[in-house]
C-alpha cells in the first residue's frame, strides 16, 4: 500500500550557499543579504533561528509560529533550497523552494511531490539584515491566521466482477456498530464494551479488552452490518449504552453476504502476522484482503492511498492546496454469472450435508457457477474438494474402454456381484432387477452397472484410464489463478484397487469442479479448462489425448441413455436442447459407518453442471433434483 506520510531528510544547502559568500560561518550571516536568506533556510530546516534578525519578531516568536504552521504536515520534513536573491539597495528578496515528500520511496516515481517557490523580503537596518517573517514564507497563498494540514485520502478498492459486467463485489452501504471513546469516561468504558458485545453478538473479552487499551478519541468497531441487515433492537439498544454509535459508511460487499464468500474471500484490517510478514507494504490500521479470492489479487484491487493539503483558516474552514494519490484499484474480471450463481446457492440453501454446484461453459470453459453449501463449515469444496467421483467416473472409463475396442452396442456381462481377489463388488442397491445379465454396453452405463464396468478392466492397459482421465480435463493439474482441484488418477497396486478404478472409487478423486469439467468436455467434443479469473490465460496442456469426433459422439449417446433409459430419467422432459447426464455415489467410511456420497452431471446446449451432496441416499434421489432445478432456472 503506498504510504503518503513518510518523513524524509531536509535537503538542505545553507552551507554551500554561505561558502559562495566567502563566510563559512553562518552566525556571521547577517553581513549581507544572501548570507541571511541561506540562514533562513537552513532555520527552516531545523526550526531554530537563532542567529537571525526579524522585523518586528524575535527568534523564539518565529520558531513557535513556525512550528504552528507546518504542525498539520505530522512527520513530514520539507527539503527547503535557497533560489536567486535580488539585493537593491537596503532591501532584497530571496526565493525559497520547497518540495514536501507526499509519496513514499516504493512509488516509483509514479508522482511528484509537492513541490513550489515562496518569496521572502529582506531588509537592512543600520548595516544588518533583517527578515520580514510571515506564512507567505512557509507557503505563498497563506495569509496570517492559516496554517498548512494534512489530510489522509482512503484508497479505493477496485470491484471485483462477473459475467457481463455485473459488479459482484463493490461498495454498498453498511452501518458499523462501536464506542467512540470520547463519548465514554474511562472508568465505564470496558462496561459499555461489554453490553454492547452482548447486543451485536461478539464475544465480550476480546471486545471488551480492545475497548478498554484504545485512545481517548478513538472509535473501536464492534461489527459491520449490511444497512439492511442491521438486526431490530439494535439502533435502540445502541442508544441506551454510554459512547456507542453507529457510523454509515460504504464497504466492499457481495450481493449477499454468503454470495460466493468461500471463493471471493473477505476485506478487513490487516493482522499482526501480515504487516510482519510485510512491513513495507502493511501497517497498522490498513485495510487488506484477507482471504480467497480479496487476498490473492489484493495487489490488483487495493487502491493507492492519498494525501490532501490544505490551508486551514483560524475559523476551520479548509482550502485545497495539493492533492496526492487516492487512486481506485484495478477490477477483478470473473466469469462467474450472479443469477446462476444465486441460483445454485439457493438450491443448496436446505442441504445440510456438505454439498457443491458448479457449472461451467463448455464453449470457453468459464465457470458460470461456483456454490459451496451451509454444510461446508466455509470451505471452498466448489472447486478444490476431494472426493471420490463414484459412477459419475464412468464417464472416463467408459472412454477408456471405447479406445480399446468396445462399443456402445458391444455385450458386457452385468452380474449381481463380482469377486476380485476375494473382495466381493455389487451394484448400488436400488440396481433395476432385469438390469443384469448379458447386456449392451449402452444399457450398463445408463444403468451404472458397476460389475459390467469391472469385468471389462482388462480390456485396459497400465495408463489407459489417466490418459482418458485427462483427455476429459481430469488429473492434470493448471494454475488457474484460484485454488482449484483437478483429481488424480493413481496407478493402482492392486487388483481390487483397479476394479474399485473403473467406477470411481480406489485411488480416484475428482473435485465438483472437475467433474463439470469432464462433461463439460465430452458435450463440447473437445478437451475443456475451466476459468473464472478473466486475466488468467488458460490452455489444454500438450499431454491430454485429443479426443476424437466418434469418441465424443459415442459418449454423448451412452450419457444420453442415461437420461432416456436409465438413472437420469428425471431430466429427460426437461425444456430445451437434449440433456446428457451421470449419476453416482461413492462409499466412504464414517467412523466405522459405510455412507455414501450422492453426484450427479448433466450438460445441455452450451452448459455443463455437477451437484455432489457429502451424504445422500443416491446420485438420482439426492443430487437429481437439485441438478434439475438448476437446468430449469438457467433456461
Amino acid at each position: 500500500m503506498r504510504r503518503p506520510l513518510i518523513a524524509a531528510s531536509a535537503v538542505l544547502l545553507a552551507a554551500s550557499l554561505v561558502a559562495c559568500t566567502g563566510d563559512d560561518d553562518p552566525a556571521d550571516a547577517g553581513d549581507d543579504a544572501e548570507a541571511t536568506a541561506a540562514a533562513l533556510v537552513e532555520g527552516l530546516g531545523s526550526g531554530r533561528f537563532d542567529d537571525l534578525v526579524f522585523v518586528d519578531a524575535t527568534p523564539a516568536d518565529v520558531a513557535t509560529d513556525y512550528a504552528s504552521v507546518v504542525e498539520g504536515m505530522g512527520d513530514l520534513e520539507p527539503a527547503v533550497e535557497l533560489g536567486g536573491v535580488e539585493a537593491d539597495g537596503d532591501t532584497a528578496a530571496a526565493t525559497i523552494s520547497w518540495s514536501w515528500p507526499l509519496v513514499s520511496d516504493d512509488d516509483e516515481g509514479d508522482a511528484e511531490p509537492w513541490a513550489y517557490e515562496t518569496e521572502v523580503a529582506l531588509e537592512q537596518v543600520d548595516d544588518e539584515w533583517q527578515v520580514a517573517w510571515g506564512h507567505q514564507v512557509v507557503e505563498p497563498t497563506l495569509n496570517a491566521n492559516s496554517v498548512l494540514d494534512t489530510t489522509s485520502v482512503a484508497a479505493t478498492r477496485g470491484d471485483i466482477l462477473g459475467a457481463n459486467g455485473v459488479a459482484l463485489v463493490t461498495e454498498r452501504p453498511v452501518v458499523r456498530v462501536g464506542i467512540d471513546r470520547s463519548q465514554v469516561p474511562a472508568a465505564q468504558a470496558g462496561a459499555s464494551a461489554a453490553a454492547l458485545a452482548r447486543l451485536v453478538g461478539v464475544d465480550v473479552g476480546p471486545y471488551r479488552t480492545q475497548v478498554e487499551g484504545a485512545g481517548p478519541k478513538a472509535f473501536v468497531e464492534a461489527i459491520t452490518f449490511r444497512r439492511d441487515d442491521v438486526p431490530r433492537g439494535v439502533p435502540a439498544g445502541v442508544r441506551g449504552i454510554a459512547g456507542a454509535i453507529t457510523i454509515s459508511g460504504e464497504a466492499p460487499l457481495a450481493p449477499t453476504r454468503d454470495f460466493a464468500a468461500p471463493i471471493l474471500g473477505t476485506v478487513g484490517p490487516v493482522t499482526a502476522e501480515m504487516i510482519a510478514d510485510e512491513p513495507d507494504r502493511y501497517e497498522a490500521g490498513d485495510v487488506a484482503g484477507l482471504s480467497g479470492l480479496q487476498a490473492r489479487y489484493d495487489e490488483q484491487l487495493q487502491g493507492e492511498q492519498g494525501v490532501v493539503v490544505n490551508a486551514v483558516g483560524s475559523d476551520g474552514r479548509e482550502r485545497e492546496l495539493y492533492r496526492a494519490g487516492g487512486g481506485e484499484g484495478a477490477a477483478l474480471q470473473l466469469t462467474l454469472d450472479e443469477r446462476l450463481q444465486s441460483e445454485a446457492e439457493s438450491l443448496l440453501a436446505d442441504v445440510g450435508p456438505a454439498s457443491a454446484v458448479v457449472a461451467v461453459r463448455p464453449s470457453d470453459g468459464a465457470i458460470l457457477a461456483a456454490a459451496n453449501g451451509p454444510g461446508n463449515g466455509g470451505q471452498n469444496l466448489a472447486t478444490f474438494g476431494q472426493y471420490a467421483p463414484g459412477s459419475t467416473f464412468k464417464s472416463v472409463s467408459g472412454l477408456a474402454l471405447l479406445r480399446r475396442g468396445l462399443t456402445p452396442d458391444s455385450p458386457v456381462d452385468c452380474t449381481t456381484t463380482i469377486d476380485v481377489d476375494g473382495r466381493d463388488f455389487k451394484n448400488y442397491d436400488d440396481y433395476p432387477a432385469g438390469g443384469t445379465g448379458t447386456i449392451p454396453f449402452r444399457t450398463a452405463m445408463a444403468n451404472s452397472c458397476n460389475t459390467a464396468f469391472i469385468a471389462e478392466r482388462g480390456r485396459l492397459r497400465d495408463g489407459d484410464l489417466a490418459a482418458a482421465a485427462a483427455t476429459l480435463g481430469l488429473g492434470i493439474d493448471h494454475d488457474l489463478g484460484f485454488p482449484a482441484y483437478f483429481g488424480q488418477v493413481d496407478p493402482p497396486t492392486t487388483e481390487t484397487g483397479r476394479a474399485a478404478d473403473m467406477i470411481g472409487q480406489g485411488t480416484i478423486l475428482a473435485s465438483p469442479m472437475v467433474m463439470a469439467t469432464v462433461i463439460a468436455s465430452i458435450q463440447q467434443g473437445s478437451t475443456v479448462v475451466p476459468r473464472l479469473v478473466q486475466s488468467v490465460d488458460v490452455a489444454v496442456p500438450a499431454e491430454a489425448t485429443p479426443l476424437t469426433a466418434g469418441e465424443a459422439e459415442q459418449l454423448r449417446s451412452l450419457l444420453r441413455g442415461v437420461v432416456t433409459d436409465g438413472s437420469g430419467r428425471a431430466l429427460a422432459g426437461l425444456p430445451g436442447p437434449e440433456v446428457i447426464a451421470k449419476t453416482g455415489t461413492a462409499e466412504f467410511d464414517d467412523g466405522g459407518q459405510i455412507r455414501t456420497h450422492a453426484w450427479m452431471i448433466a450438460a445441455q446446449g452450451d452448459l455443463a453442471v455437477a451437484v455432489f451432496v457429502g451424504e445422500g441416499a443416491s446420485g438420482s434421489r439426492t443430487a437429481g433434483p437439485i441438478i434439475e432445478a438448476f437446468l430449469r432456472a438457467a433456461r
